[in-house]
């Protein structure tokens, strides 16, 4: 059949598109599900079924012209098949004879196979027992170990066993008794590891909170040492270069072994902490150990921020600091060693906390502090705290910041506490010269002070241009400096030079001068007291220079520096202008002793009737006076002062004898009180050149002499004896031999003068023409003085 005959059976049926499509898709042996199913949803099967017809219709046709062109060939297919059935039959029975022989051999062995099966079956229960036996028997091995181990205190190992039995054996464990007994005493051994380890970590915290003080007084001791360490070095190195113009020394850069051995370790227990890190993680309760450690040490902390109050802080600081030190130092050491038991932000947090609480105890105690070496003592250990610190990583900026205000308290308290004692010292001192009998007294009272330039021991007994205040006042200075300078460098590495400088001159200047000044006008001192203090503060003078290389050898400040001009302390030239305020005291001390001497000049009889013989009592006063003054003063005093103050003695006392006569206590004098006066005079100028010659003051060159200093009383006297008073008036004469003298001074004492006595037989005298001349004279002096007014 062909295609066309396909084509047109299909057309003739009616449905030709149908039919194709399905007899396409059974050529090609596809599916044809979703076209029945199309078929019967649209109502309409009875075409699918009619195609269906036709194309079996089709199939028929073709099958009957495939056996019509085939039929040969089929006939001899069947002729072979039936050639294939005879030699079937044949081969059957020939397998029925191999069967049956077969069975007949086989039979004995199938008994056998079954023995062995049964024996197989043995063997396999035997090893299953065997394997459960070796279970069980690792499974107790390691139970006994456990518990060995929790006896020995060996956590961690019965830990790790326990664990190991957990993950390896107790699912594989083929006894159900003896997997929930073990899965019963697990929880209960890790229960009591865990309360094992926690007894023993919070006897480590009893233990560590003990230790942390030791822990940091010796990190601080070990700073300490590293300073002074330093300091040593700097200071040899300073020696070194002051010295090099003296030629190399080669002792100077020896290495001291001593010094470059490693420090000691600090050594402290944190085996317990480890221990239990590790255990409690083993239990998986890491985070919850980790909690409880912050927690513990923290309310150790704040503890250790309670300040005694048992004793005062000056006694309390270095243990409540040295406690919070080690704290800190164990922390840094959990931190470093731990394994995540402690985090940086925590430590920090830790630190940040403490620091702050430190600053306002600090800042308390600070406020109610009244010594300065009490509140040096504490800056310098919160000094070394806050670099013992620093080497362990910690930030200590708000300590540094804390210290940096007490600089102006402690430099007050430290001015106040010196000023106590430089009053103190001078108060209690006699003012007598020191007098040192042993040699050791010599060298720490002025060797060791450098008071003398010559450092060898003179002969003793010595007698010093100073009294006993100068040593102990150069004492104070010197620790007022090394205070101040301790102060400055505690926790400092800057170049404080110029401030010790600054501070040292004002302590000079506005303590020590002030005491002086005050003592000086004070007005109780006796002379020889003003003529030591003036001798003291000559010495304390030369001083300066030795105060200001004390201060710069404890800066570290080179001699060489100090010779630049204006590098010395302005305290040297105040001290000099307070000794010749000492100076001047003198002058008002002598001058007021001889006003004490002059008073008795109100009690001469101006009238007497008859010359004295000798000088009157109050002048040898004054004389024996003056001598003491020139012996005493000549001893301590420059000779240019005592120069000064004899001169100002002199011619104090010719002013006063004049300021007598001019005064209205004397209402009238005679010749014969004036010839007194005169032998007063010539007494006290015989005291005046003598001295001026024998105590070396001629040596000085002065314009003026001592004699020169009573040249005005001397003209008035002479004036007075005067035969011819009135040449007064002439003045060449009055150049010549008046020339001191004031007119209206002369004027008023000639007008007291009355030459001859008022009495009824004072014309009979023997010197009555001469008497009477004078008196011409005198009155003619008188009118000629008051018309020249």
């Amino acid at each position: 059949m062909t295609a066309q005959t396909k084509k047109r059976g299909a057309a003739e049926n009616g449905d030709g598109g149908i039919g194709l499509g399905l007899a396409a898709l059974i050529a090609n042996n596809e599916d044809l599900g979703p076209i029945v199913r199309h078929a019967f949803e649209s109502g309409k099967p009875e075409a699918l079924l009619h195609s269906l017809r036709n194309i079996v219709k089709m199939k028929e046709v073709e099958i009957e012209e495939i056996c019509r062109l085939h039929y040969e060939e089929f006939i001899l297919a069947v002729d072979e098949l039936r050639g294939v059935l005879v030699d079937a039959d044949e081969l059957k029975g020939t397998l029925s004879d191999e069967n049956l022989r077969l069975q007949d051999v086989a039979s004995a062995l199938l008994l056998k196979l079954d023995e062995l099966l049964e024996l197989y079956s043995v063997n396999r229960n035997v090893g299953e027992s065997l394997s459960t036996l070796k279970i069980c028997l690792q499974v107790t091995s390691l139970c006994k170990k456990c518990n060995r181990d929790i006896a020995e205190s060996k956590l961690h190992p019965a830990l790790k066993t326990l664990e190991l039995i957990e993950k390896d054996y107790i699912q594989n464990i083929p006894l159900k008794l003896l997997k929930k007994v073990i899965q019963k005493q697990i929880p209960m051994i890790k229960l009591y590891i865990e309360k094992k380890v926690c007894s023993e970590f919070n006897e480590w915290l009893v233990y560590i909170r003990r230790m942390g003080k030791e822990i940091g007084q010796a990190a601080i001791g070990q700073t300490s040492l590293a300073s002074q360490k330093d300091e040593g070095v700097c200071a040899r190195r300073r020696d070194v270069e002051e010295c090099s113009g003296a030629g190399f020394n080669e002792h100077a850069y020896a290495l001291d072994v001593e010094n470059i051995d490693e420090e000691a370790m600090l050594e402290f227990d944190l085996a317990p902490v480890y221990r239990a890190h590790r255990i409690h993680i083993g239990l998986g309760l890491g985070e919850k150990f980790r909690e409880y450690y912050s927690n513990n040490r923290l309310m150790q902390l704040n503890l250790d921020l309670q300040i005694s109050t048992s004793q005062s802080f000056v006694e309390s600081h270095q243990s409540f600091l040295a406690q919070i030190a080690g704290f800190f130092i164990i922390e840094d050491r959990v931190l470093r060693t731990a394994d995540g038991l402690l985090s940086d932000s925590q430590v920090e947090t830790m630190w940040e906390t403490a620091l702050s609480k430190v600053t306002l105890i600090l800042e308390q105690q600070f406020s109610l502090m009244d010594t300065a070496n009490h509140l040096l003592n504490i800056k310098c250990y919160i000094s070394l705290l806050g670099a013992t610190m620093k080497k362990y990583g910690y930030r200590a900026t708000s300590l540094v910041e804390i210290l940096g205000k007490t600089r102006g308290k402690y430099l007050e308290l430290l001015i106040s506490d010196c000023c106590k004692q430089i009053k103190d010292v001078l108060s209690k001192d006699s003012y007598e010269r020191m007098v040192i009998k042993k040699e050791n007294e010599y060298g720490m009272n002025v060797t060791a002070l450098q008071l003398e330039p010559n450092n060898a021991v003179p002969d003793l007994p010595y007698v010093a241009p100073f009294s006993s205040s100068v040593p102990s006042a150069c004492r104070i200075v010197r620790s007022f400096t090394e205070d101040l300078v301790r102060y400055l460098s505690c926790g400092s590495s800057m170049n404080f030079y110029d401030v010790v400088k600054s501070y040292l001159d004002k302590f000079l200047i506005e303590v020590l001068n002030e005491a002086f000044l005050n003592l000086i006008h004070d007005g109780s001192l006796e002379f020889q007291q003003m003529v030591q203090i003036a001798g003291n503060i000559a010495v304390l003078e030369r001083s300066c220079d030795m105060f200001l290389c004390h201060a710069a050898q404890l800066c570290g400040v080179p001699r060489r520096l100090l010779e630049k001009p204006h590098s010395g302390l302005t305290a040297k030239a105040v001290l000099k202008t307070s000794q010749n305020a000492a100076y001047n005291g003198l002058i008002t001390l002598v001058n007021s002793k001889v006003d004490e001497f002059m008073l008795q000049l109100t009690s001469i009889n101006w009238t007497v009737e008859e010359a004295p013989e000798h000088a009157n009592d109050y002048m040898n006063e004054v004389i024996i006076y003056l001598h003491e003054v020139v012996s005493s003063g000549q001893q301590i005093v420059p000779r240019d002062a005592l120069y000064k103050v004899v001169s100002g003695a002199l011619s104090h006392i010719a002013d006063s004898i004049i300021t007598v006569l001019l005064s209205d206590r004397v209402k009238r004098f005679n010749a014969n009180s004036v010839a007194g006066m005169d032998i007063d005079l010539k007494t006290l100028e015989g005291f005046a050149d003598d001295t001026y010659h024998s105590a070396g003051f001629s040596d000085l060159r002065k314009e003026t002499s001592f004699k020169d200093c009573l040249v005005e009383i001397r003209q008035l006297i002479n004036l007075l004896l005067s035969n011819q008073p009135e040449s007064f008036m002439n003045p060449v004469t009055r150049e010549k031999d008046y020339g001191s003298l004031d007119h209206k001074k002369v004027a008023i004492i000639c007008d007291k003068f009355k030459d001859a006595p008022d009495s009824l037989f004072g014309s009979l005298s023997s010197r009555a023409t001469v008497q009477s001349a004078r008196k011409k004279s005198l009155d003619v002096l008188k009118r000629r003085l008051k018309d020249f007014s």
